[in-house]
């Protein structure tokens, strides 16, 4: 019995020593897997600099004894802190000036509101009363704000006006059109007079009444006359008038102002008149100038009475057209062309002597002209040894300088169809018959006999 409790004893103490050996393992397990955060890294973070040298701004004064050279650095260091404290009171006193300045800038834009309306000046009444318009609306008699530079006010200018009580705060420094800056060409045109074919006495004429008047003016005053105001070129669509017209202004050096006539004509009531008004006071401020208006037949048929209010406001329009053209005011470096198709339909006083000096007529081409015209646009092509140009010369067919071009590029298109790299006599034949029969498409032959 002795024995087996013994022994129970010692299976009993077996199971706790093991017990214990299991406890003190947990522990340590439990020790090992406590979280440990990771190292902080130190990348992309600017290293703070400990100790007195991160706030000591001076530099180091060497030599360290008393000497002439130290006491020179010394006073050197002494007027940078003088000059730095000056600075920093500066900008204490200086703040809140700024912080006021601030503060009205935005009580001003209050008072103005947004959206702000675009107006005209009409009448100055006293220092704070005035008329204005809009092109919407009637006329109003307004106040004009405090804040509002008096001296920039005139009548005619552009004011902002406030979107509910319409009265004036503000002036537009630059009131000239946006229509007008868009019309004046600042890259002069690729053509010049060699790309034109024939035409050699439309172009002496054009020479004479508006490069040479710019460029030696000296000569009609020796002379004991006076230059052209303007020039019109008309004639049958296609013969180069819009073409000589680039050439000009590729080769003057006086600011080009291009406008067609169709543009002048506006939505509203006298924005029309309003714009020639603009384009010619634009053309005065850059002179010397060229005025070009293409198509003028849009503005300047003939005047006759009629009820409809868009006849009237462009009869309106061609009325100050040639007040501008021949008014009290001189035009001086300002010089006119014009071109159109109908010379026939344009007023007799728009084409008067005084107002267009110059009438230059642009023709169908002749033989010669044609040969011209074929050789320039014909120079680059490849052209085969068969090709000669005399049979499309001498036709009796209405050729303008357009319709040549129209031949010439559809006999490259015929020759590129086929995957040729030269051209041949029988595509400027197939082309010529395309170019016409579109030509004449829509009117059959014989229908008006």
């Amino acid at each position: 019995m002795g024995q087996g409790q013994s022994g129970l004893g010692g299976g009993l103490n077996g199971h706790a020593a093991q017990g214990s050996g299991r406890n003190q393992n947990d522990d340590k397990d439990k020790k090992k897997k406590k979280y440990e955060p990771p190292a902080p890294t130190t990348i992309g973070k600017r290293k703070k600099k400990r100790g007195p040298e991160s706030t000591n701004r001076l530099p180091a004064v060497v030599p360290h004894t008393k000497c002439r050279l130290r006491l020179l650095k010394l006073e050197r260091i002494k007027d940078y802190l003088l000059m730095d404290e000056e600075f920093i009171l500066n900008q204490e006193r200086l703040k809140p000036q700024e912080e006021k300045n601030q503060e009205e800038r935005v009580k001003v834009d209050e008072l103005r509101g947004s959206p702000m309306l675009v107006g005209t000046l009409e009448e100055i009444i006293d220092d704070s009363h005035a008329i204005v318009s809009s092109a919407i609306g009637p006329e109003f008699y307004v106040t004009i704000m405090s804040f509002v530079d008096k001296d920039q006010l005139e009548p005619g200018c552009t004011v902002l006006l406030h979107n509910k009580l319409n009265s004036v705060i503000g002036v537009l420094a630059d009131d000239a059109d946006p229509m007008v800056n868009v019309m004046k060409i600042e890259k002069a045109p690729r053509e010049t007079y060699a790309d034109i074919g024939g035409l050699d006495s439309q172009i002496q004429e054009i020479k004479e009444s508006v490069e040479l008047p710019l460029t030696h003016p000296e000569l009609y005053e020796e002379m004991g006359i006076k230059p052209p105001k303007g020039v019109i070129l008309y004639g049958p669509p296609g013969t180069g008038k819009t073409l000589l017209a680039k050439a000009v202004a590729n080769q003057t050096s006086a600011t080009f102002l291009r406008v067609v006539g169709s543009e002048l004509i506006q939505k509203y009531l006298g924005d029309g008149p309003k714009l020639v008004r603009e384009l010619f006071r634009v053309a005065e401020e850059h002179a010397p100038s060229i005025v070009f208006i293409d198509e003028i037949d849009a503005v300047g048929t003939k005047r006759y009475d009629s009820n409809s209010g868009g006849e009237r406001e462009i009869q309106r329009t061609m009325l100050e057209l040639l007040n501008q053209l021949d008014g009290f005011d001189t035009r001086g470096d300002v010089k006119v062309i014009m071109a159109t198709n109908r010379i026939d339909s344009l007023d007799p006083a728009l084409i008067r002597p005084g107002r267009i000096d110059r009438k230059i007529e642009f023709p169908l081409p002749d033989e010669k002209t044609k040969r011209r015209i074929f050789s320039i646009h014909t120079g680059r092509m490849t052209l085969n040894a068969d090709v000669t140009f005399e049979e499309l010369i001498s036709a009796k067919d209405d050729l303008s300088g357009a319709d040549i071009k129209a031949i010439c590029t559809e006999a490259g298109l015929l020759a590129l169809r086929e995957r040729r790299m030269k051209v041949t006599l029988e595509d400027f034949r197939k082309s010529k018959e395309n170019v016409l029969y579109r030509k004449n498409e829509g009117h059959p032959e014989g229908l008006y006999l």
